[in-house]
């Protein structure tokens, strides 16, 4: 049975780049950006779903116009086709004004696609701001089924059920979910791929719908950063570590000396 399934992605600052703040906010000109890693696992369950059982991956991202360029990345590896959130009143949003927008979407895309769409895979957490809420509030406001941190998948025979192995604290857990649902990624859930010359090259010609909030019905008191529930007050980095300490000596008397400045200058122990 062909699937249609949506891929909730993130244009995220890379994790190598040099982070700065002024004027309490995280200074973008300069950055790279890329898709969020976790969400990367998404896609690439996404697309080997697809690959086993037909159908078509449609990948949804929510940015300025800037981030044309990530999404590209994600038609390149496979995508088949992806929406491009854009509009001024959306910017700024907090966890909760980003999930009415993003249920909206998935809404508008269910209700336009022949049967709907049979799951929606996501990362667990975007690595920018580590909230990991949005995939749950999307959850709740479309009152689907939810299934966080998955590491291992597997689609039930009819396509209407799956099989879900979570990693939770270390310790592994299986559930079984109707679908369609909101699916998480955890790393290890497969191999990411790169995009080839060919996918690069295929990835222009692919489309891009473009969606602001008027298209998708939205309201906009209820999104972006007028209608965030959480205000950022201060926003600063983090204190720089102090340089590290090499202890002198022999096993025995470096062991002493570290166990006296664990108790009286760390005051840890």
């Amino acid at each position: 049975m062909p699937l249609n399934i949506v891929v909730l992605l993130k244009r995220v600052p890379d994790t190598e780049s040099k982070i700065t703040i002024r004027d309490n906010a995280v200074v973008t000109e300069g950055l790279n950006f890329v898709l969020d890693p976790y969400g990367e696992y998404g896609l690439e369950k996404a697309l080997q779903l697809v690959e086993q059982h037909g159908g078509q991956v449609t990948a949804v991202l929510c940015g300025p116009a800037e981030a044309k360029e990530t999404i590209r990345k994600a038609l390149a590896v496979g995508a088949d086709q992806a929406v491009h959130i854009i509009d001024p009143a959306l910017e700024g949003g907090d966890a909760a004004a980003t999930s009415r927008v993003l249920a909206a979407a998935l809404k508008k895309i269910a209700a336009e696609a022949p049967g709907g769409f049979d799951m929606v895979w996501t990362g667990k957490q975007a690595v920018d701001e580590d909230n990991a809420q949005v995939p749950v509030r999307v959850a709740e406001l479309l009152d689907l089924p939810h299934v966080n941190s998955i590491i291992e998948f597997e689609l039930g025979a009819e396509g209407k059920t799956a099989r879900c192995v979570r990693e939770v604290d270390g310790e592994r857990d299986i559930m079984t979910t109707t679908l369609p649902a909101i699916l998480t990624a955890q790393q290890g859930l497969g191999e990411l791929r790169y995009p080839s010359l060919k996918g690069i090259m295929g990835a222009k010609k692919k489309p891009i719908a473009d969606w602001n909030a008027s298209a998708l019905g939205l309201d906009t008191a209820t999104v972006g950063k007028v209608g965030a529930k959480v205000e950022i007050t201060n926003l600063e980095p983090p204190p720089a570590r102090p340089p590290g300490k090499i202890i002198p000596g022999d096993a025995q008397t470096a062991a002493h000396e570290l166990a006296r400045l664990l108790h009286e200058e760390a005051k840890v122990i």
